[in-house]
């Protein structure tokens, strides 16, 4: 009975320690919601199939660099490009008037009988700038308008004419704007396109020409769109952050979409899915708690992971060492320790981005309680196997 005891304790002893061996190496075969915290870490792991990413654990720096680069928004996106009121020019299809003055009558355009009219002036009727960029003014030959002000086209003018007429004067005046428009598009009650004009648009003017379609502020984002560049934001916090409020500029494109943003939970959490912010914006905390926090009996707090696309200058900034990977925008985890208080008050900084990932790993014993329940398994299953054997034996 003795030697019996002792087998059944040595194999016990023994199925502990390849259990014990088996959580510490990481091994493969037991069920999980995703990678093992020691995978995530593992440098081996950063680099796999061609694709690297980079692992940031989050310290104040990184904290600093986070909230620093969602506060920016459009501003951050423009800010080598935050022109003031544009200097409106004439353009390729303007309608333009000129009105042309002499000091006396008996001049070029003004005849000396008609001394008696009130203003020495007359109005050359209206044209187009032509596809050159040119309008035609009687006695002066073709003025070049496009790509001046109605000043610089006046002063154009007094000179072509100051031999020919009485101390002549000009005055230009764009009737029809046909060029320098932006254009307002996506959800909103009448896309259009309209001037700008010298008192200088925002982007919100454009909205407003537009119309709002109905939808919540926080999931309604308006997209900027210059040139090769773009950048959006929420409309409630371009309402709530004038800065990001930007004049707009000509052939800008003002795109309004309504979109709900939204994350990814995975792994030990209290609940699994996808959530919508349901705000403007909301911090790494906020995000933990939308998925009913870290479940107590599983969750390793040392391993709360932050999945992103993170732009390659964010990374460079926090001085991640990046030249091994040449995109521009890098596959980013970044590392929270919810076991240290510091973790919890660095989180409530880290603004979510849509489409984040939190994953929260398990504890080390969770895995061992999963090994020792396979091992148990497997040893009852042999037991009952063992028992209905003999039993076949006994009635035979």
């Amino acid at each position: 009975m003795l030697l019996v005891r002792k087998s059944w304790f040595d194999r016990l002893r023994f199925a502990g320690c390849v259990a014990i061996a088996a959580v510490l190496g990481g091994c493969n075969f037991l069920p999980a919601s995703g990678p093992y915290s020691t995978e995530v870490r593992n440098p081996q792991s950063q680099d796999t199939d061609g694709v690297g990413y980079k692992l940031v654990p989050m310290t104040i720096d990184v904290v600093r660099v986070l909230a620093t680069t969602d506060s920016e928004g459009l501003i951050g996106t423009f800010r080598n490009d935050r022109r003031p009121i544009p200097n409106v020019k004439i353009g390729v299809g303007d309608v333009v008037g000129v009105s042309i003055f002499e000091a006396s009558s008996g001049g070029l355009f003004i005849p000396a009988e008609a001394a008696s009219r009130a203003g020495n002036f007359v109005d050359i009727p209206d044209q187009s700038v032509d596809p050159n960029g040119f309008i035609s003014v009687p006695y002066a030959g073709q003025i070049k308008a496009a790509g001046f002000s109605p000043s610089q086209v006046e002063k154009e003018i007094v000179d072509r004419l100051r031999n020919r007429a009485i101390e002549p004067q000009a005055v230009v005046t764009v009737k029809t704007q046909r060029s320098n428009a932006v254009t307002v598009i996506g959800e909103v009650e009448t896309p259009l396109r309209f001037p700008l004009t010298s008192a200088g648009e925002r982007i919100l003017d454009a909205v407003s020409r537009g119309g709002l379609a109905q939808a919540k502020g926080y999931d309604l984002l308006v997209t900027l769109q210059r040139g090769n560049r773009e950048a959006t934001i929420s409309f409630n916090r371009l309402v709530r952050e004038p800065a990001n409020n930007i004049y707009l500029q000509p052939d800008d494109t003002i795109y309004v979409f309504s979109r709900p943003r939204t994350f990814l939970a995975f792994g030990a959490t209290g609940k699994q899915g996808q959530f919508n912010f349901g705000n403007d914006s909301i911090s790494l905390s906020e995000a933990a708690a939308k998925a009913e926090g870290l479940l107590d009996q599983q969750a390793d707090p040392q391993s709360v992971f932050l999945f992103r696309i993170e732009n390659r200058t964010t990374l460079e900034r926090m001085g991640v060492d990046v030249s091994n990977i040449p995109d521009k925008r890098i596959p980013t985890i970044y590392t929270v320790n919810f076991r240290e208080p510091t973790g919890y008050l660095m989180s409530t900084k880290v603004p979510m981005r849509d489409k984040d990932i939190i994953y929260i790993g398990n504890a080390g014993s969770v895995e061992l309680t999963k090994f020792l329940n396979l091992v148990l398994l497997g040893a009852t299953t042999a037991r009952e196997i063992a028992d209905a054997n003999n039993l076949v034996s006994t009635a035979n």
